[in-house]
């Protein structure tokens, strides 16, 4: 019997995930600019898209891929044209899991400071982790 684990699976393996896409079935207008789109046109348009991705179950797929293509148009994975030259310019590779074609979305965020990062301070008892707030946040 021949052993075909070792063979590359069918090519729509590698282009399932975009069935199970929250942007599946939308106005591709929502997610690339037209041309000459600048400014809060822009930024409405983009935040629109990014709040789509927020709560797509393969956010992680598309990302990785629109990394991996170097894709320079649109917002993929929640990712906007901009941010994912900062992505490539600063290295994203060190958060991608080859074998589930997937990234770290949440520690991509962070690289790119679009996630405050909040201290976790653990109780004494083993309980729970609470979040501390800082001081300069009270203060405001």
């Amino acid at each position: 019997m021949t052993n075909v684990a070792r063979l590359p699976g069918p090519i729509s393996d590698l282009w399932d995930w975009q069935r199970m896409g929250s942007c599946r079935g939308r106005d591709s207008a929502q997610f690339f600019h037209p041309d000459g789109e600048r400014g809060a046109s822009r930024g409405r348009r983009e935040a629109a898209a990014k709040s789509v991705c927020q709560t797509c179950p393969v956010r992680a797929q598309c990302a990785a891929h629109a990394l991996a293509t170097r894709e320079p148009y649109g917002v993929w994975g929640g990712f906007t044209e901009a941010e994912r030259l900062r992505l490539l310019a600063t290295g994203w590779e060190d958060l991608a899991d080859r074998t589930q074609n997937c990234v770290d979305v949440g520690r991509l965020e962070l690289r790119l400071g679009l996630r405050p990062t909040v201290p976790v301070q653990r109780t004494g008892g083993g309980g729970a982790p609470r979040l501390m707030a800082s001081r300069n946040a009270a203060a405001r």
